[in-house]
């Protein structure tokens, strides 16, 4: 082996001034990704909210046809005191309950993990009861509300 065979060539070897990226290129590059977050993020958490208010609205429907079914079956609707629970456990003093009458025999949480409020008699526009979900503030008088009416 001669001495030439274990030189790097001049092509292999790369200035300092070559390698890698400059400071001012990344920043380019990071101001132009943030610059495409800003634009995006809103429209995504947007989009989510507006699932959440739809599950949320679901949610209220599946409910308020387990309390149909419960009077179908009673005669009435659960008691205040009874309240959503009077849908995955019988009453005490009711008879003709056939419940469960929710599916996985759980009252379920709205979007925002929080406990649907459900009033009788109604106090906020609802026909037979008042069945709602507070929205992710969990106001029960804010502008959020998510309602059976």
């Amino acid at each position: 082996m001669s001495h030439a065979d274990t030189m790097p060539t001049e092509r292999a070897i790369k200035p300092p001034s070559q390698a890698g990226f400059t400071l001012m290129e990344m920043v380019v590059v990071m101001t132009i990704i943030a610059l495409m977050a800003a634009l995006v993020a809103p429209q995504i958490f947007s989009r989510l909210n507006d699932s959440k208010i739809k599950t949320t609205k679901a949610q209220i429907e599946m409910l308020s046809t387990a309390l149909d079914s419960f009077r179908l079956d009673v005669g009435r609707y659960p008691s205040q005191a009874e309240g959503l629970k009077a849908l995955v456990e019988k009453p005490s003093a009711v008879e003709n309950w056939t419940g469960p009458y929710l599916k996985k025999r759980e009252l379920p949480k709205d979007a925002w993990n929080h406990d649907f409020a459900y009033m009788i008699p109604p106090t906020k526009g609802g026909v037979d009861y008042d069945l709602y979900s507070a929205g992710p503030e969990d106001k029960p008088d804010g502008q959020d509300i998510i309602s059976n009416h």
